[in-house]
């Protein structure tokens, strides 16, 4: 296997020989910058292959069970999935209010044949449950990505920062008599060095970063949509449509408005205050 120098352009080379105390320790942040972005986009990836196939998993089970609550019935897990903490969520807010429980016990489906239907107010809690279980599961698929963020913005500013400091020292050498091009060469070499390490951290680090967040968006909606999904087929299932809200009172059953009237000169808004009072 050939030596990685091999691999590096010969400028590139050159400013490593000859790199000073601040070029190894800027170079050793971007070390630490990268491995944080690409541990971040890979545990992601990762993560979010998994809850992908569990999510797929679970539809798929969920879709052909008799009832909606037949999975919640059986106390059937899918800690991967996050479809089934939308669905546990609102199974139990559902159950709460069909049955008086959150838990489903040994006589849960005898109690369920005779709960009846709930009220679409009622309805409503059971959404609001999806809406933030949905919030919940969106937030752990975001978790740590700011420090890949953070990683990725730092980086180029690092490497400028080692840019501009190496050249700060390598033109001071100017000050001398005896300042040469070939006196200068190495420093400046050096300070740019940096620059090509902040960009090269940085790039490669972007275009994951960008199609990891696009997966995310994308899981995101599939939530949403499966909260669509399951809130219509809770909706079907135990929702009586025929409970009306209460109507407002006609403006001719109030009667008519009476206003006060108040006497005397200089009945303004002061005067009108005392006499309510």
């Amino acid at each position: 296997m050939p030596p990685l120098e091999s691999f590096l352009s010969p400028g590139l080379r050159y400013g490593l020989e000859h790199g000073s105390l601040t070029c190894w320790i800027i170079c050793g942040v971007l070390a630490l910058l990268s491995i944080t972005s690409w541990a971040v986009i890979l545990s992601k990836r990762l993560l979010l292959s998994r809850v992908q196939r569990a999510n797929l998993s679970f539809l798929r089970e969920f879709r052909e069970s008799n009832h909606p609550l037949e999975m919640f019935q059986k106390r059937e897990h899918h800690e991967f999935a996050a479809f089934y903490h939308i669905y546990h969520a609102a199974c139990r807010e559902l159950a709460w209010y069909l049955l008086g429980e959150d838990e489903p016990g040994d006589k849960f489906e005898v109690r369920l044949q005779g709960a009846g239907r709930i009220t679409p107010s009622q309805m409503s809690a059971v959404q609001n449950a999806m809406e933030r279980s949905v919030a919940e599961a969106a937030l752990r698929l975001e978790a740590r990505m700011g420090w890949a963020a953070t990683a990725l913005s730092a980086a180029p500013l690092l490497g400028l920062l080692g840019t501009v400091w190496g050249l700060l020292d390598a033109f001071s050498t100017m000050t001398s008599t005896d300042a040469t091009l070939a006196a200068l060469a190495p420093g400046v070499t050096t300070a740019l060095v940096t620059t090509v390490l902040g960009l090269l951290v940085a790039v490669p680090s972007l275009l994951g970063y960008n199609g990891l967040v696009n997966r995310i968006r994308g899981m995101v909606v599939r939530l949403d949509n499966f909260a669509s999904e399951l809130s219509a087929a809770l909706d079907r299932a135990f929702v009586d449509h025929r409970f009306t809200n209460e109507t407002l009172p006609s403006m001719g059953s109030l009667g008519v408005p009476t206003m006060p009237t108040f006497s005397g000169v200089g009945a303004g808004p002061l005067h009108v205050i005392a006499t309510r009072a």
